[in-house]
């Protein structure tokens, strides 16, 4: 019977190992991604912590689980159709002689006021609202980690999409050079040029508020971070003699540029990616401080500290949503910093 040798484990490229490995040894890198980590996990998960309907409903030995799906208030004994408030004592009373509930560490969404408080609004820190409420009762907490989850998912989606596209401009420009090096160039003198904090707040008040137009006015103005950092690798890369040899063999331009010019531009680009992740959250939370940005009510934390800037009496609303800022852009700087680190070609 022959035998049959297993098959090779595929290795990183030796370059690749070293910039990981000094990554790895960045002490205060990796700290910082393993706690973003747990903050971006958290918050994508914010339904099942920060929540107004329970996680679980036992009712006459049957099991439902009203964050995931909606039920009507006949289904646990009431007389309305409509989805059912759990907050009411009377559906509570219900459920309670039949079965029982779970509800959420935090038992309050981000539209959820606490209608039980005996106090005005905006409430301090107590035992019900862990950093109290805001001027319509809603809790502090959940409003941050609601937020948290939009400008995260809001910034990444962006942050993708712009580098997506500024590597595919910075490549042609580079590749190509002459005159469509030159034409890109200008262009983006000119586009750059403009104030684009401003001819955003234009354009968005043309238009109702909406994420969808929100997101591509902001991709508008928001691609060109990557562009000179890809010209310039391809510019440098085009005439290496590997790239002459493929081209004198018939491999297509756009092969060329994908396998084996590409890969190297990568590696100066990713080490960006935090840092442009950074301006795009703080771009989205000036927007929703001014009123451009997120459709009114939503929960974000630039609307947090237009709370704070109008409650001057309850620090606690301009202080939660301040350092909450500053943890995640702090994190994505250190981030950054240990990427640039690890991704120096002077080390490697």
């Amino acid at each position: 019977m022959p035998h049959l040798s297993k098959p090779k484990k595929r290795r990183l490229n030796p370059i690749w190992q070293a910039r990981l490995n000094r990554f790895l040894h960045n002490r205060l890198g990796m700290i910082s991604l393993v706690i973003f980590t747990l903050v971006f996990v958290i918050c994508m998960a914010v339904n099942v912590i920060a929540n107004d309907k329970p996680l679980l409903v036992q009712y006459d030995g049957d099991y439902y689980f009203p964050v995931l799906k909606a039920y009507p208030e006949t289904t646990f004994g009431g007389i309305f159709e409509t989805e059912t408030n759990y907050k009411d004592p009377a559906v509570q009373a219900l459920i309670g002689a039949n079965g029982y509930y779970l509800m959420p560490p935090i038992p309050f969404a981000d539209q959820t006021p606490n209608v039980e408080l005996a106090i005005p609004y905006p409430a301090a820190p107590n035992s019900q609202n862990w950093l109290g409420t805001d001027d319509m009762g809603r809790d502090v907490l959940a409003r941050i980690l609601y937020g948290l989850r939009v400008s995260l998912i809001f910034g990444l989606a962006l942050t993708i999409a712009g580098a997506m596209i500024g590597i595919v401009v910075g490549a042609i420009q580079g590749y190509y050079g002459g005159w469509v090096d030159l034409a890109g160039q200008r262009f983006m003198e000119v586009w750059g040029g403009m104030p684009q904090l401003f001819m955003i707040i234009i354009l968005v008040s043309l238009f109702s508020p909406n994420i969808t137009v929100l997101f591509a006015l902001m991709l508008l103005f928001g691609w060109m971070g990557l562009v000179g950092l890809v010209r310039a690798e391809f510019l440098r890369a085009r005439n290496f003699d590997y790239v002459r040899a493929a081209r004198n063999l018939g491999v297509s331009d756009s092969q060329i540029m994908r396998r084996h010019i590409l890969p190297n531009a990568l590696a100066s680009s990713l080490s960006q990616l935090p840092f442009i992740l950074t301006a795009n959250i703080i771009a989205l939370t000036s927007l929703d401080f001014l009123g451009y940005g997120l459709p009114p009510g939503s929960a974000s934390l630039g609307e947090l500290m237009v709370q704070g800037k109008n409650n001057l009496d309850a620090p606690w609303l301009a202080l939660s949503g301040f350092f909450s800022l500053t943890l995640i852009l702090s994190l994505l700087i250190f981030i950054g910093e240990a990427l640039r680190d690890a991704f120096d070609p002077r080390r490697s």
